[in-house]
């Protein structure tokens, strides 16, 4: 799913993003509900970037990854922790690529998340290729997902992948 968010755009930086597990619902610019099996994954665009929430048995978990005051950036390179019955897994990366190329490769991941039955993508008007994406998969007891955070007037696209496995699964390799 494909929307232009209803705010201004704002040259906030991908070193302002901020990573944060726990937090409350914060107001959402857009929003897509999922369901996989036992478990709900809600993937919600925030005016400051992203925030995922996820319910099932194994308990309540979300992740934020914001401009956020008072919060600590940058974006650490990788996070695992136990939270609410889950394994959760956490990595991020900035890349920084010229105009061109970034232009190119901004609109290849809107098309690819906008066509994609488990993504989001939201355009910040003024500028086509100002956007934060998310796309998830899936089942019950692992689900996944990816995003990424374009700020054009840097040329830096923030990549972000997530997973949750819930600790009673037995994991295969």
């Amino acid at each position: 799913m494909l929307t232009t968010l209803q705010t201004s755009y704002t040259d906030t930086r991908a070193g302002e993003l901020a990573w944060c597990l726990g937090a409350r619902p914060l107001p959402a610019l857009a929003v897509l509900d999922l369901d996989f099996g036992p478990t709900t994954l809600q993937l919600r665009l925030l005016g400051a970037s992203h925030q995922v929430m996820l319910a099932s048995d194994q308990g309540i978990c979300s992740e934020t990854v914001a401009c956020l005051p008072g919060r600590r950036a940058p974006l650490p390179a990788a996070v695992a922790e136990r939270v609410a019955g889950w394994e959760y897994e956490f990595a991020a990366r900035i890349e920084t690529l010229p105009e061109h190329v970034f232009a190119a490769r901004a609109q290849e991941l809107i098309a690819l998340v906008e066509g994609h039955p488990s993504g989001l993508a939201g355009v910040f008007p003024g500028h086509p290729s100002a956007f934060t994406a998310l796309v998830a998969g899936g089942s019950g007891r692992r689900v996944r997902w990816r995003t990424w955070h374009a700020y054009p007037q840097e040329g830096t696209l923030v990549c972000t992948r997530s997973a949750l496995v819930a600790r009673n699964s037995v994991l295969t390799g």
